[in-house]
């Protein structure tokens, strides 16, 4: 494989990031809490290769789990089909305006249904189902369970359109096997079809991949705008349509090349006791609640099918820096296309979970400037889910490093007149603060960062040498200088 385009499933995803160089393989690790631990290990690391787990302990070779898959800015570059080569300011670069582009374009991919695929190699129906066949791994010491969904794609769809969603919500193995559990935020798109299913059937069809190329991921991942297809958006990234299936049960797609994929209906008294989980904030989400359960009448599976994995857990964990990049570039595109002028950049820190810290650089232009850029960003659509800081600087301040971003707070905010919250905004079941039963509002706090309009001329100038400068005594002495700032 030499390029892009012939990346048409996860095995070929592999094939290429394992030629560049991206791959490590681990044998022998056990389900229970070894591939979790020597994942968490790699996230740690300043640029993290793929891992790929095989002879899972009590499994038999072949049915392997895959970490990391988007854990720098190559392999997150490769997956956006953006270039093989990117370090993270040309990802950042590359990225401008492709959010936006893909959104416009999504409706020109629909789907393409095709009678069958590498997904059906194998189809698992009634007695014979068991995902405990599968190494499906306990991810973190006091997780409540063993989890076959991190890195999955869930698709449910509106009932009355028809247009199809895909999100990325935890799935926690139960029954014996025979079902999953399917944690879905309130606020999320699949929980509204979800309820407008119970409402108009009084039960929901669910398909549910859980190995594919690592790009379904990063959509499922996202808050692609509503209304738009997941699958579709996808299409207008690849710049070709996505193969599907149809279930047997629901009717609802299941990608084609995908590795494992469940099928079957929630219904609303089908709960299982599910959680705790450590997730993206940090820490464990509360105790154990009861969860809409799947019980899983279908099961697609490749010969020797290999699980995407993507636990979180404390930042950095296996998706926090793709969240961060994709974030970003969607929080600044909506920007821009709400009508703010003068946005030179936005970033949404991995220390918060590529959602909670979003630190918007501008080149002011009117008093109030900074506030307006700080209130939209903090509101947006793409921005909203459990955002707790937003941090507005100028644009001589790289929004992307958190030490410029907190000396600009240092220098440039005065706590008691900039910094202004917003009450009960759109939380987190999994937020530590929130209380046990309580609904999961959140605060959020807009920061102004931005040297005062009213003293721009007259504020102090940084004491650092110029661009030119230091250009120039790094040409001098590349040897000792080279890249180190």
């Amino acid at each position: 494989m030499t390029s892009l385009d012939d990346i048409h499933d996860l095995r070929d995803w592999l094939e290429l990031a394992d030629k560049l160089g991206e791959v490590r393989t681990i044998a022998g690790a056990h389900w229970d809490l070894e591939i979790g631990a020597a994942s968490e290990v790699n996230y740690k690391r300043p640029s993290p290769p793929a891992l790929l787990f095989d002879d899972i302990v009590g499994h038999r070779p072949g049915r392997r789990v895959l970490t990391a898959s988007m854990g720098n800015a190559r392999r997150l570059g490769m997956t956006l089909r953006l270039g093989t080569d990117l370090d993270d300011r040309t990802l950042v670069e590359a990225l401008r305006t492709k959010p936006g582009e893909w959104a416009a374009n999504a409706s020109r991919y629909p789907v393409r249904e095709v009678p069958t695929g590498p997904v059906r190699e194998n189809v698992l129906r009634d007695g014979e189902i068991d995902l405990l066949d599968f190494p499906v791994p306990k991810w973190h010491e006091g997780d409540g369970g063993r989890y076959i969904g991190t890195g999955c794609a869930v698709f449910t769809t509106d009932p009355e359109t028809g247009t199809l969603n895909a999100g990325a919500y935890r799935m926690q193995v139960q029954h014996d096997g025979r079902a999953a559990s399917i944690n879905i935020e309130a606020g999320k798109h699949g929980a509204a079809h979800v309820r407008a299913w119970f409402a108009r059937e009084g039960r929901a069809p669910v398909t549910a991949s859980l190995g594919h190329d690592p790009l379904l991921l990063v959509v499922a991942g996202t808050e692609v705008p509503a209304g738009t297809s997941e699958l579709e958006y996808t299409g207008a990234i690849l710049g070709r349509p996505v193969d599907v299936i149809r279930g047997e049960v629901t009717g609802l797609p299941v990608p084609a090349a995908a590795e494992l994929a469940v099928e079957g209906w929630l219904r609303p008294g089908r709960r299982e006791p599910e959680g705790p989980f450590g997730e993206w904030t940090g820490y464990y989400s509360g105790g154990t609640e009861e969860v809409l359960t799947l019980d899983v009448e279908r099961v697609y599976h490749r010969d020797d099918p290999i699980q995407l994995g993507a636990p979180p857990g404390k930042p950095p964990h296996d998706y926090s820096y793709m969240r961060s990049v994709m974030k970003s570039a969607m929080i600044q595109d909506a920007l821009v296309r709400a009508g703010l002028p003068g946005v030179e950049g936005v970033w949404a820190h991995e220390a918060g979970g590529g959602r909670q810290l979003l630190a918007v650089a501008v080149h002011q232009q009117y008093a109030g400037h900074a506030r307006q850029a700080g209130y939209l960003a903090a509101q947006l659509p793409a921005a909203a889910y459990m955002n707790k800081f937003v941090v507005v600087v100028d644009a001589d301040v790289d929004p992307r490093s958190l030490n410029d971003v907190v000396w600009a707070m240092c220098t440039r905010t005065d706590p008691a007149e900039d910094i202004e919250t917003m009450r009960r905004t759109w939380g987190s079941r999994v937020d530590p603060l929130r209380e046990q039963g309580a609904p999961p509002f959140n605060t959020r706090a807009v920061i102004d960062a931005c040297r005062p309009w009213t003293r721009l001329e007259q504020f102090p100038k940084v004491a650092e040498a110029s661009r030119e400068l230091l250009d120039r005594v790094t040409r001098r002495w590349p040897d000792v200088l080279g890249g180190t700032w």
